[in-house]
């Protein structure tokens, strides 16, 4: 039942390597896009959704139902983590909406974390899942036979990374990738107090230049395999 938390700097290859490996070990691949798609989804009628999980046409509609359901256990404690809709912005929220002091923030820091900590804890016990940053590393650094990986790459080579994949300037790559760095270190330090590159909060570390994603691929699929111990 591989579990696998992949994190890393803005185009150092985590998300590449992360949605191959679910390919590759066949299970799900969940970031923050899918998670905002999936609470999107909460506004679908209820009937037009599945019931259980297993009746579910796809994984955005099993991540909505699961979505559903801790909000419905958290109404049921009393203590609600949010509504539909307010899910759908504390998921939108990116690292530098995080990281960024605010004296009136939209919402709370503690909100934020109890809501993200619920579904990717969630997502842990249910098992098959690799999941991209939102300090998953942190979140499920107790779980027995998680895999956390750290991906890594120079600054100048993600720039032009970046650059290509999403066709900007190298000037705005240049910022995005500054900008994005800043936030993700200030989000592991706000939160957690921790470096988001300290190797020992990681079982493999890959330095993306050194290596083809494909190999990146390979190994992080075997580590999986092999932390995940017998099916």
């Amino acid at each position: 039942m591989p579990v696998v938390t992949m994190s890393g700097t803005i185009a150092s290859g985590a998300r590449e390597i992360g949605w191959a490996v679910a390919a590759s070990l066949r299970i799900d691949f969940v970031d923050q896009q899918l998670l905002v798609d999936a609470a999107k989804r909460l506004g679908v009628p209820v009937d037009v959704m599945a019931g259980r999980d297993e009746r579910c046409t796809s994984f955005r509609e099993r991540l909505a139902a699961l979505l559903r359901s801790l909000l419905e256990r958290s109404a049921a404690g009393g203590d609600p983590l949010t509504g539909a809709g307010g899910l759908e912005v504390i998921l939108g929220r990116t690292y530098a909406d995080l990281a960024r002091e605010r004296e009136e923030p939209e919402v709370s820091d503690a909100l934020y974390m109890k809501t993200m900590t619920a579904i990717i804890r969630e997502l842990g016990d249910r098992g098959e899942i690799v999941v991209l940053g939102r300090g998953s590393q942190m979140i499920l650094r107790d779980l027995p036979g998680a895999l956390h990986v750290l991906t890594l790459a120079p600054q100048e080579l993600r720039i032009e990374r970046l650059a290509t994949r999403e066709v900007i300037s190298i000037e705005e790559a240049t910022s995005r990738v500054h900008e994005g760095d800043r936030a993700r270190a200030a989000f592991h330090r706000k939160f957690w107090k921790v470096d988001a590159n300290d190797p020992s909060l990681f079982d493999l570390t890959l330095e993306t230049s050194h290596l083809p994603f494909e190999v990146g691929v390979e190994l992080v699929a075997t580590a999986a395999r092999a932390k995940a111990g017998p099916a």
